[in-house]
């Protein structure tokens, strides 16, 4: 949504894997940002974007190198806050007359405690002691500040870890204030941009209302298709393009026949039925469970999957007369690692082509409405859209289903128990009130069978795995702490209910080693 009328902060990204944090902090004082390479500011583009204050990131290289990456002159003449984190402090203090250095002892990784040196109002509500806990991660450090700067902080490493031209409101600290392990590091971000005069008016509530304007703007009489998988994203996007267009909107929803158990049903009939929009059923169990048949590798499962979603999807919106525009639920962050892709100075964690690069293959226009928010911002638009709080706060469900909580080969019979056991196991978490706290959870059902006695008989059934994690952004995962009481209380209700297993294990593997789903 471009021109939208906020206030607007700029982060310039040296290529720090922790960029998206500061994102996230300023969005939760209700400030927009938005991050954008280094090499991507120019003079030029800096006068369109107008920012009323820029945060300089963190990054990998060392400002000792020749043809290291540098801000823009312009930002050092606008005449607005700057604030330079790590290698942004190191970059502001080089190109403004100050010196840094290479390691020589001084590197710091890790837990770092800084000590005051003198009042400074962007340190309001530090300092409560004589010292304050932070994060470090650095090799090089400033040797000589440059004119201007003053020192107000240090640690045992960083003779220079807060400094500040208090005069041209220039900021800059060593360390990382957006990480956890720096837990007042909100507090500083919150006093900089009150430094800066942000009146906080970025609200989802103003969101709503911009959003539906630049799709009416952009759509105009056109139709618009959108895959919905009644996930939160898909979910929050036909919700709020519906709400901008009516019955211009057409969404499809592929059941694969690797659903949870009434889960086609709900996600239909909330849309269908109680939301009025449009959607197609494609119910195509029969063609991807076909096709599944005698495949156990977990890649050429998910291959065989997204090929199918492809062509389905295709074919029902192929029958769509007068479609012009693909929804899609793209995210901020995903725009952010696409445009790192695509020469930003990170390192590339992944690429993002949306719905398998329909756009490309169907020569449709793209509407992406979310595509300026994080997951708990999409959440609470999905909140003021009045979408159902077990939709908003739904945990994530892979694309390819449980196809990929079924190791080994995928039978109708071993879908069904899975079905059954994974219902059970979340209306435990709900009864015990824990699913809020959890980021994720599910049963896999194992390619194995295990002798028991049920009665006064044998049985040769199905063993099964728990599995519930804790995360912030999935990235890293610790398994979630159930009770005994509560494992036992849940492995006694699935062998009791659930006609095919007779065996309950609980993963307690962490992300790493482990990834979250089992394939």
């Amino acid at each position: 949504m471009e021109n939208m009328p906020h206030e607007r902060l700029l982060i310039i990204d040296f290529g720090s894997q922790v960029t998206q944090l500061i994102a996230r902090r300023l969005r939760e004082l209700s400030v927009y940002c938005e991050i954008h390479p280094y090499q991507n500011v120019t003079a030029e583009w800096l006068h369109d974007f107008a920012p009323k204050a820029v945060i300089l990131s963190g990054g990998p290289d060392s400002v000792t190198r020749e043809g290291s990456p540098r801000a823009p002159q312009a930002v050092f003449d606008m005449g607005v806050p700057v604030l330079g984190i790590c290698y942004g402090q190191q970059t502001m203090m080089t190109q403004l007359g100050g010196k840094v250095v290479r390691g020589e002892g001084t590197a710091e990784f890790g837990r770092a405690y800084v000590k005051p040196e003198g009042k400074l109002t962007l340190l309001d509500g530090w300092f409560a002691t004589d010292k304050e806990q932070v994060w470090m991660s650095h090799g090089d450090h400033v040797s000589e500040i440059a004119p201007g700067f003053a020192v107000y902080g240090t640690s045992p490493n960083a003779p220079f870890a807060i400094t500040a031209d208090v005069a041209r409101n220039f900021y800059a600290v060593q360390f990382h204030p957006e990480v956890h392990h720096t837990p007042n590091g909100a507090k500083l971000y919150e006093n900089f941009v009150r430094l800066a005069g942000f009146k906080g008016d970025w609200t989802m509530g103003a969101y709503r209302e911009q959003a539906i304007a630049a799709i009416r703007e952009q759509v105009g009489d056109a139709h618009v298709i959108c895959a919905l998988s009644g996930g939160v994203d898909s979910s929050v996007a036909a919700a709020l393009i519906h709400e901008a267009v009516g019955d211009q909107l057409t969404c499809v929803f592929v059941d694969h026949g690797l659903l949870r158990l009434n889960e086609a049903e709900e996600v239909v009939g909330m849309f269908r039925d109680h939301m009025n929009l449009h959607v197609i059923h494609a119910q195509e169990q029969d063609l991807f469970l076909g096709e599944l048949e005698g495949v156990s590798d977990p890649e050429n499962k998910r291959k065989i999957i997204g090929k199918l979603f492809i062509d389905v999807f295709q074919k029902y919106a192929n029958g769509i007369e007068g479609a012009a525009f693909l929804a899609q639920g793209t995210l901020y962050p995903d725009v952010i690692e696409s445009v790192s892709f695509s020469g930003g100075p990170s390192v590339t964690i992944k690429s993002h082509h949306n719905v398998g690069g329909l756009p490309e293959k169907m020569g449709l226009k793209l509407v992406e409405p979310l595509r300026e928010l994080f997951k708990d911002e999409v959440r609470a638009l999905g909140r003021e859209l009045g979408l159902p709080a077990s939709f908003i706060g739904r945990h994530p469900f892979p694309g390819p289903g449980l196809a990929i909580r079924c190791p080994g080969e995928i039978t109708r019979e071993k879908l069904e128990i899975l079905r059954k056991a994974d219902a059970v196991y979340i209306d435990q978490i709900r009864k015990h009130g824990l699913y809020d706290d959890i980021w994720q959870a599910f049963v896999a059902i194992l390619p194995v069978r295990t002798v028991g006695v049920m009665g006064d008989g044998r049985t040769y059934d199905f063993a099964c795995a728990l599995r519930a994690v804790t995360s912030v952004d999935g990235m890293t995962a610790d398994y979630y702490p159930f009770s005994h009481e509560f494992l036992g209380e849940t492995a006694t209700r699935i062998i009791n209910e659930v006609p095919g297993i007779n065996r309950v294990t609980y993963d307690i593997t962490s992300k790493p080693p482990g990834t979250i789903e089992w394939e």
